[in-house]
């Protein structure tokens, strides 16, 4: 086995691509799970056109935000090559709507596993539609491929590479490995003999076949189904696929059809870090004994794990968060946010800090686009537009912020750092609009424009029509003048009957509390953020209503959160002042086992009221009467400065 000079020295060695021209090259470097380094990225072609296969969901429960992990981190991921290099992507993802696990629950739920696949199916495209996520150019179903399947195992199994055993087929790891030109395990060859990993990968319902196989470390193309299963015919008896066969079939029939000639062969394979072995290394080896192809897979890029709060997520823990729980919490604009704070294939702890954080940044961003719409309404172009040294610096940074943001996505695509340079022209435009009477507009505006585009890349803005910031309405804008109108008008009805009310009844207070609603309750729904400035004036800005009442209850829960725990704080003092108000031979007496026990402590007492008996009718021996003695003098203590407060 020929291998690669880096940090694994069992890392097979990776052909870089190498096409006769290269006509689209943006300096573009991608972290690659073949050699575990940054590689160069050139295409097969060496143009724009990009083939990416993905490995997509297993359709037996709802889908969780480890799945959201994946799928909106690539989504951003193929945004940027699309809408900043100028790449021209095409996506296949396939859906695995026929397993161990969907056979097993669907058993359980007495359903067929079509029904139970479909019905998790739709769910899953409807959550990734929530998210904001664009579906795959191609989507395929291995139940849909089961003639290509079979042929395939076929092929493998003329070439020596693959043997059939009371009814299953299965990958003969050995004669692969043997095979001059093919390298197996090539992403993790330190876990090619992981007996638990090995088993996971085969299933839970075909380890009774474990005998079956030549060697251990042979995994099934086809399984041999047993009772209550469903079956497919073939040349070795009704069965149905192995769990990797698909993903090899799937992605080199529609990549053949989109005209490669070589096996099928891909720039870009993506998935989940916890599947790199054994699925992923299996789909490459069912590739390259099927095609004679040694490199199926240029580049092999993976997500992060995604903890919750520390842990792994798990239902046995109940830190297991659905995408539909966690977006009845948060936006699916705060989730984007809180992705692109982190490297997409970087461990990743998702919890309260952590969307708080995310929290904090977008609202950080929102408040600079109102800003700047509210500096640009003051200061038209009819102004002066001549820069001076304070406008001459804001471009500047303006230009710095574009090359380092480049610099940043052609650096495996590090959207942390560039949220982080575009943070400091954030704080670049504020600091320049702050006690500023000669503001260049079209220099503001240009920053604004820009962060604009950029959020428009990652999928943060989904509006195109939106020139500067998030858009102000999340419904439909086709409405006519009077039906945008009506609600806005009949607030300020209601508010002016209000106020005239109250000043004619003189009172002075009452007309504030009204201007105090009319800001909170009347003109979020609408969109409509009204602030108060120093020196009197105010400020209107224009937000999405859903966003501005989905704040209002963040805050409300927090204030509730904050009353709560002051409430606690406030009937912990309350009860420590009680016990402390509570002569010594009663508080001996009101003693409990624990804090959740109504059992008395002590059974007896002496005259003076110190415990001679414990609860169960023993004499307190030695340690425990020396025990009872200090409880009872340090609650006299306590007792006797009540006493003398009292005073």
């Amino acid at each position: 086995m020929a291998c690669c000079e880096n940090e694994n020295s069992l890392m097979p060695k990776w052909q870089a691509p190498s096409p006769p021209s290269i006509t689209h090259d943006v300096g573009l470097k991608v972290m690659n799970s073949l050699t575990r380094k940054k590689e160069k990225f050139v295409t097969i072609d060496g143009d724009r056109s990009v083939r990416w296969y993905m490995c997509g969901p297993t359709v037996y429960a709802p889908s969780h935000m480890g799945h959201a992990r994946t799928y909106l981190g690539f989504d951003i991921i193929r945004r940027i090559l699309t809408n900043h290099f100028a790449y021209d992507v095409n996506l296949v993802m396939n859906i695995t709507d026929l397993d161990d696990k969907i056979i097993e629950r669907s058993n359980e739920q007495n359903i067929t596993c079509t029904e139970l696949s479909r019905h998790f199916e739709n769910e899953f495209h409807e959550d990734m539609v929530m998210l904001g996520v664009s579906p795959p150019d191609v989507l395929t179903r291995v139940t849909e491929y089961m003639p290509e399947i079979v042929t395939y195992i076929e092929t493998i199994i003329k070439k020596g590479l693959a043997y059939e055993s009371n009814g299953s087929v299965y990958f003969n790891v050995g004669e692969f490995s043997n095979t001059p030109g093919m390298n197996y395990c090539k992403l993790a060859p330190e876990q090619v003999n992981n007996a638990e990993l090995l088993a996971e990968g085969e299933g839970k319902l075909t380890q009774d076949f474990v005998s079956d196989k030549k060697s251990p470390r042979d995994f099934a193309l086809w399984k041999k189904s047993k009772a209550k299963e469903p079956s497919w015919d073939s040349p070795w008896g009704p069965g149905r696929p192995g769990w990797h066969i698909e993903c090899s079939v799937m992605a080199s029939d529609v990549f053949t059809q989109l005209g490669c000639t070589e096996g099928g062969k891909m720039d870009v394979h993506s998935g989940g870090v916890d599947l790199k072995f054994p699925h992923h290394d299996n789909e490459m080896a069912q590739a390259e004994a099927e095609s004679g192809c040694t490199q199926w897979v240029n580049y092999f890029v993976h997500a992060g794990h995604l903890h919750i709060k520390g842990f792994k997520m798990s239902k046995s823990l109940k830190n297991f968060i659905t995408i539909r729980q966690a977006l009845l919490q948060n936006t699916a604009r705060q989730i984007r946010f809180c992705f692109l704070l982190h490297k997409y294939n970087a461990p990743m702890d998702y919890g309260d800090n952590t969307m708080q954080h995310a929290m904090e940044r977008e609202k950080m961003f929102m408040e600079f686009f109102h800003n700047v719409k509210a500096a640009l309404r003051e200061n038209t172009i009819t102004k002066s537009q001549k820069w001076d040294d304070r406008a001459r610096e804001l471009q500047k940074a303006i230009l710095q912020s574009k090359t380092a943001v480049n610099e940043a996505l052609k650096d495996d695509f590090d959207t942390p750092t560039v949220m982080s340079t575009l943070s400091d022209l954030v704080k670049s435009v504020n600091l320049y609009l702050e006690n500023n009477d000669a503001v260049v507009s079209l220099v503001v505006r240009g920053a604004a424009v820009y962060v604009t585009q950029i959020f428009k890349i990652f999928g943060l803005i989904q509006d195109e029509g939106a020139e500067i910031g998030f858009p102000t309405s999340s419904g439909d804008t086709s409405a006519n003048k009077e039906e945008i109108l009506t609600p806005v008008l009949d607030a300020l009805m209601s508010f002016r009957s209000n106020v005239r009310d109250k000043a004619r009844s003189k009172d002075t207070s009452g007309v504030l509390n009204e201007c105090d609603t009319f800001r909170d309750d009347a003109l979020p729904p609408l969109g409509i953020r009204l602030e108060d400035k120093t020196g009197g004036k105010s400020v209107w800005k224009l937000a999405d209503p859903a966003e501005l009442m989905k704040e209002r209850e963040q805050k409300e829960l927090e204030k509730k959160r904050k009353e709560e725990e002051k409430a606690k704080a406030a009937a912990e003092k309350e009860k420590k002042e009680a016990l402390n108000r509570m002569p010594p031979e009663e508080f001996m007496k009101a003693l409990t086992l624990d804090d959740k026990s109504d059992t008395p402590k002590y059974s007896k007492f002496d005259e003076k009221g110190l415990p001679t008996h414990m609860n169960n009718g023993e004499a307190l021996n030695k340690s425990q009467e020396k025990k009872a003695k200090k409880e009872y003098q340090a609650q006299l203590k306590k007792y006797e400065k009540f006493l003398k407060q009292q005073k």
